[in-house]
């Protein structure tokens, strides 16, 4: 395996935690990845032991990249929304690093990964002006990108409407808990959309997460919306990718 074109990825959501390496050239997984489940609660020693389950899988050593769901400021984590509340103040890359037994490691929040991934490989490529990631899964994850450039940290699924934070009204853990039809879960999306279109005018929209495989289903459904709104390219991967792709500081 060449050292120097792969790079581990893993991505550390509400639900699972996923990894594989990654092949840097092309901007896809090496290997098919292995996932496990995310532990509840998901305090910081057990999910160390799950993304230490998910790289021993593959006999990895070398560097690795891991994303987190929240704000992480110099590999400290500053938030923590579907994971529990330990995480606060507790310096993610130390800790994942020797749980892993010493290994190089960078931590970035999700939706950046994401972002990085999508605007190097996917549906940002090439792509000037402000361009949003916006990833829908157990909550609504960011990522801004003006020039290309990432403006890190952002929380727009905490965005207020409608008196509430907006991954409350319009994730897609919502419509499967409320039952929601396509069309009701489009109209929520929209609302949402026009939300953030109106404090940051975006060129481009990018929605990831998984139920960006389904795009057909609901972004028809959407108007009303200046921007250019398309589905993510490497849809559930996109994470594990960035995140490689920043561990590999590329």
């Amino acid at each position: 395996m060449n050292a120097m074109r792969n790079v581990f990825g893993v991505d550390v959501g509400g639900s699972g935690i996923k990894g594989a390496p990654v092949d840097l050239e092309r901007g896809g997984l090496a290997q098919e990845r292995h996932k496990v489940l995310t532990p509840q609660p998901a305090t910081p020693e057990a999910v160390a032991d799950g993304v230490a389950e998910v790289v021993g899988h593959f006999g990895w050593s070398g560097p690795v990249g891991i994303t987190f769901p929240g704000v992480i400021s110099a590999n400290t984590v500053r938030t923590a929304a579907n994971v529990s509340k330990k995480w606060i103040g507790v310096d993610a890359a130390r800790l994942l690093g020797e749980r892993l037994g010493g290994l190089p490691v960078t931590v970035l929040n999700d939706a950046d990964a994401a972002g990085v991934a999508e605007m190097r490989f996917g549906a940002g490529r090439d792509r000037r002006g402000t361009v949003i990631l916006l990833t829908f899964g157990t909550g609504i994850g960011s990522a801004l990108f003006t020039d290309g450039r990432l403006v890190p940290n952002t929380e727009l699924g905490h965005l207020e409407l409608h008196g509430h934070d907006a991954e409350k009204h319009a994730s897609t853990k919502v419509k499967e808990d409320e039952d929601l039809t396509w069309p009701h879960w489009a109209h929520r999306v929209q609302k949402y959309l026009a939300h953030v279109e109106m404090l940051f005018s975006p060129d481009l929209f990018i929605i990831g997460g998984g139920v960006s495989r389904k795009a057909d289903k609901f972004l028809p459904l959407i108007e009303g919306i200046e921007a250019e709104i398309v589905p993510a390219q490497l849809q559930n991967d996109a994470g594990i990718v960035g995140a490689a792709m920043v561990a590999a500081g590329r």
